[in-house]
């Protein structure tokens, strides 16, 4: 039967007060701080930053549901925004990749360009202008070296651009993008990539225009390599571990987890740094550790690491995910508030 008005309301109103109270690590901006309904609010909500490089970043993300960390795991993978090849006008192509292959290759190429200086291209636009269009041009052809030895057999010696890569993509500016983007350096993040493989009198003319997209479109637009999350591990030693018992119980796990002391001339177990621990079960194998070891995770403690491509640094990423997120969950509300009440 459809349910009552009335209690549709109290539904949606007890959803609200999940989202806005402390389950999503949101509080009500109209409430003091240190607000709770009943004793829903978990433990607050904060981001412990563990390792960041170049193009990795690894953080925790305690105090939420398993629901917001999923909802910003897919937000960093299809819907954060970058630039990436749309349309490939071909004018030449004598090589022995077929254009339509050409043209994915391409595609799949990430481009250094924030695409937060950018607008989305108009439906139906064949175009394109400055403000929402890179254009990009890659024009090469092999050639024999004359000074090659006539005994070699290496490609390296003997021809000229034989290799056709990434590194060959040149930025073609449209309109004043010159202007608008003085200190620009628009090119792919790797010169490595290799895209085809000529031979002498074979080459290659392509122009390439970039647009702004997300991951939701086409996965050549996902910003990230990886976006994975786990809970945290939690082991406990339910009683001492000593000697040969506390050594292979060192051994079940990854390196680092388990630590042997040296306490009063016994080797004792002591868990180090659960963190490192992959959930092997192997010590559930030994009879006499099984009953020793209690494996369980931490519920809402998260440890996420999101591995960009390069196109934005991860720290970024992770910055504009939340924003999206921010956006969803303002959105929602609104909504709310526009149902009539009864």
């Amino acid at each position: 039967p459809p349910i009552a008005p009335m209690a549709a309301r109290r539904s949606v109103d007890e959803m609200r007060d999940r989202v806005v109270l402390g389950e999503f690590g949101v509080r009500n901006v109209s409430e003091p701080a240190g607000v709770t309904r009943g004793a829903r609010l978990p433990q607050a909500f904060r981001v412990d930053v563990i390792r960041e490089e170049e193009d990795t970043l690894e953080f925790d993300m305690v105090g939420i549901d398993a629901a917001i960390a999923n909802a910003f795991r897919r937000i960093l993978l299809a819907e954060v925004p970058t630039m990436a090849v749309e349309k490939v006008f071909v004018y030449n192509n004598t090589s022995i990749v077929q254009d339509e292959i050409l043209a994915h290759r391409l595609g799949l190429i990430p481009i250094r360009a924030d695409p937060r200086l950018f607008e989305y291209r108009n439906q139906g636009d064949q175009e394109g202008t400055e403000i929402d269009t890179l254009q990009f041009q890659l024009k090469i052809k092999c050639k024999r070296n004359p000074q090659a030895a006539k005994e070699s057999s290496d490609p390296d010696e003997l021809y000229f651009n034989h290799k056709v890569y990434s590194k060959h993509m040149t930025w073609v500016p449209l309109g004043n993008q010159t202007d608008l983007f003085p200190d620009a350096d628009f090119r792919p993040v790797h010169d490595d990539i290799l895209i085809a493989l000529l031979r002498p009198g074979q080459e290659i003319d392509v122009l390439m225009h970039c647009v702004k997209g997300i991951g939701k479109d086409h996965a050549k637009f996902s910003p990230v390599a990886t976006a994975s999350y786990r809970l945290l591990p939690d082991i406990t030693l339910l009683q001492p571990i000593e000697d040969e018992a506390a050594e292979t119980l060192q051994k079940c796990f990854s390196p680092g987890v388990i630590e042997i002391q040296n306490i009063n001339g016994k080797k004792v177990a002591r868990v180090a740094n659960a963190r490192l621990d992959t959930f092997s079960r192997e010590v559930f194998r030994h009879e006499g550790l099984k009953n020793l070891v209690r494996l369980a995770r931490v519920r809402n403690h998260y440890i996420f690491t999101v591995e960009s491509t390069g196109i934005l640094p991860p720290d970024v990423l992770v910055s504009e995910a939340i924003k999206i997120l921010m956006g969803k969950c303002q959105r929602f509300l609104n909504e709310l508030d526009s149902v009539p009440m009864e």
